[in-house]
């Protein structure tokens, strides 16, 4: 297959409500669609679209996002941009070859994505597949709201995730109990993006009925300490942001129950099959979470998803904020189409 066309667009979508970034809010979301044509030995011509949105830039309070991906989406562009043309003409498989150099996670997650799209390496996943609903107290909401909320959830769900580390310790034990008083049968992924020292966070736990927490994302301020609330609660940690930061390298650890995988932070397809690979044969789950893509990101997650870890329900509830949706409708009253975006450069074998 060789590449015949290459267009790079960018959005900006609104949000309807704060989002939350760790302890951050962000009230919209930008990001870049790179869409590409080629052509098999046969003659016919195959298209893809992936998103490609680093989660960083700023939060509502003009502070840079902390904590997630290293890289702006202004270095994405500047990077990408004078490959588009020697692109074409090029096997599919430079694609790949590309992911694999770049030293841009979210670079190398939607090169290697292109690439997987159009050589059909990744089928659509079942329509109506599952996700971990994402349960926390926005701002000013009340606790009828939230509870309306919580009756809202499907009779199968039967986990969500919640935020933790937001606001006081009392508020949030009650929401927690509050979750637990009205779905006793939810197990709870409480994720703390490393808010707690060791102390509180035991204080935390303590407060809460252990046998419904399936795992503490990122508990302690110093993931070293991890180990030693779990020896002290018997309570297992997942890491999230730890498999973003420089040279990681996966290791098992006493507690150590998941892997939180944002693929657009991780980086190439290739890496997230080895490290999914390594986690699971060490009896590590591998659970795939959206780094707030929009509706054309999230469709890819939930792919992958089926692809690569069939058994677990990835974490991708987080376009209920979103104004419209992106290319893949969900059923918003606005889905954007390319035309709808700013379109940076499109090259094509004719014009080269």
């Amino acid at each position: 297959m060789i590449l015949s066309q290459i267009s790079l667009y960018r959005y900006q979508i609104p949000l309807d409500k704060l989002l939350p970034v760790g302890k951050q809010r962000i009230d919209n979301r930008q990001g870049l669609v790179l869409r590409a044509s080629a052509v098999t030995e046969q003659d016919e011509s195959v298209t893809a679209e992936v998103e490609i949105a680093p989660l960083s830039g700023q939060d509502v309070d003009e502070q840079p996002l902390k904590g997630f991906s290293q890289e702006s989406l202004s270095q994405v562009i500047d990077q990408l941009m004078p490959q588009l043309d020697e692109l074409i003409n090029q096997p599919v498989d430079e694609l790949a070859r590309l992911a694999q150099e770049t030293q841009l996670p979210s670079l190398a997650f939607g090169l290697s994505l292109l690439h997987s799209r159009l050589s059909g390496r990744l089928p659509a996943a079942r329509r109506g597949a599952r996700t971990i609903p994402l349960i926390y107290q926005a701002q000013d909401e009340s606790p009828q709201a939230l509870g309306a909320r919580i009756d809202a959830l499907e009779n199968s769900t039967h986990a969500v995730k919640v935020k933790v580390g937001q606001t006081s310790m009392e508020q949030e034990v009650a929401m927690i109990h509050r979750i637990l008083a009205r779905r006793p049968d939810l197990k709870l992924r409480l994720d703390a993006n490393r808010s707690f020292s060791l102390e509180a966070a035991i204080d935390f736990l303590a407060c809460l009925p252990l046998e419904a927490i399936e795992y503490i994302e990122e508990p302690c301020e110093n993931p070293g300490d991890n180990t030693a609330l779990y020896q002290a609660l018997g309570v297992g940690f997942a890491l999230d942001e730890t498999l973003g930061s420089p040279g990681y390298r996966f290791t098992m650890t006493p507690g150590l129950s998941a892997l939180i995988v944002k693929p657009m932070i991780l980086g190439s397809l290739a890496d997230l099959q080895a490290l999914t690979q390594e986690a699971q044969e060490a009896g590590v789950r591998v659970i795939l979470s959206a780094s707030l893509e929009a509706s054309l990101g999230i469709n890819a997650l939930r792919d992958l998803s089926e692809a690569l870890t069939p058994d677990e329900v990835p974490g991708l509830d987080t376009l209920s904020a979103f104004s419209a949706d992106l290319l893949v409708s969900t059923g918003k009253n606005r889905c954007l189409t390319l035309e709808n975006l700013i379109c940076l450069k499109q090259v094509s074998r004719e014009a080269v």
